[in-house]
């Protein structure tokens, strides 16, 4: 580990707040490149549903760690803290400022606060036991039982997400210990600047609605139903993504679509109240800004004077 720190900008927020747009141009004026830090951007072909950046605004900046791997590959948390630190490390050794960017605030957290996986090792019997129990009860009522045994894990673990829930329980039940308490933190290698964006909360739930149509009007059925017809299984947890799993739903006959996209829009909302336990406001090493005309400017000279210090 260098002994002089290296600097990196990480830009935080709730879905739809602004910060791919905000984000590019501030890298076009500051000769930076973008990590995403937004698991649902790994997976190739999952485009509309996860407002992927267009090849237009990957032209405008690179970016890191988007189209890395197919929907039916699983990328831990310890992958993608791996390969985010080799890709800072390029952007620096190019003479170029790294943006960490994105919503997933473990992602996020994993990289800036040097974490270590918890040391119990994987035990494939009991995983296998926790994944036949899921099929009985359910994936939410197995979530359920991970909120009795650890409430913080169980708050920062989409239900939806079946392996990570069942990893948790995995290592409660190793350990005898809550998942949460086991997250190491480490060293890190960087100086960090760390900028929250933020909204009106009516202002930023119109745009998720105005979002969520938009993804309709681009097709996202479509892309759905290609994923499927690609052979990929609606049980992935790449699928359960927010978008896609109330898709499937659609097309699985369990809602109709109008009720499919109210759903879409509900949950949306529902993420954006789990992200925001993640990135709280009064942080003390987060700045915040809400985002008005004039924040680009602002944020430059900020970036600016960071970087000298």
């Amino acid at each position: 580990m260098p002994s002089i720190k290296l600097p990196l900008v990480v830009i935080i927020g709730p879905t739809a707040v602004g910060k791919t747009e905000i984000a590019i141009e501030l890298a076009e004026k500051l000769d930076g490149e973008i990590v995403s830090a937004d698991s649902r951007l790994f997976y190739r072909g999952m485009d509309i549903g996860t407002a992927k950046p267009s090849q237009a605004e990957c032209a405008r900046a690179r970016h890191h760690l988007i189209d890395v791997a197919d929907p039916d590959e699983t990328w831990s948390l310890v992958e993608f803290q791996r390969a985010a630190r080799v890709a800072i490390e390029d952007i620096h050794q190019r003479q170029r400022v790294p943006f960490l960017v994105g919503g997933s605030g473990q992602y996020i957290r994993a990289v800036c606060e040097g974490w270590s996986a918890p040391p119990q090792a994987p035990d494939p019997q009991m995983r296998r036991a926790l994944e036949a129990w899921a099929n009985e009860i359910g994936a939410f009522e197995l979530h359920a039982r991970l909120s009795r045994l650890d409430p913080q894990a169980a708050e920062q673990i989409d239900w939806r997400n079946l392996r990570r829930t069942v990893r948790a329980l995995e290592v409660i039940l190793g350990t005898g210990k809550r998942f949460s308490e086991q997250r190491q933190k480490g060293k890190t290698p960087y100086r960090m600047l760390v900028v929250g964006l933020k909204r009106p909360r009516a202002e930023l739930y119109a745009r998720i609605d105005a979002r969520i149509d938009a993804m309709m009007a681009a097709g996202l059925l479509e892309e759905v139903r290609g994923l499927l017809k690609l052979g990929y299984s609606a049980s992935l947890p790449s699928l359960s993504a927010i978008g896609y799993y109330e898709m499937i739903a659609y097309l699985q006959g369990k809602v109709t679509l109008d009720e499919a996209v109210m759903l879409m829009k509900r949950n949306t909302r529902i993420f954006v109240r789990r992200q925001a336990n993640w990135f709280k406001e009064n942080d003390p090493d987060i700045t915040w800004y809400e985002v008005k005309p004039g924040i680009v400017e602002e944020l430059v000279k900020k970036i600016q004077g960071f970087k000298i210090a």
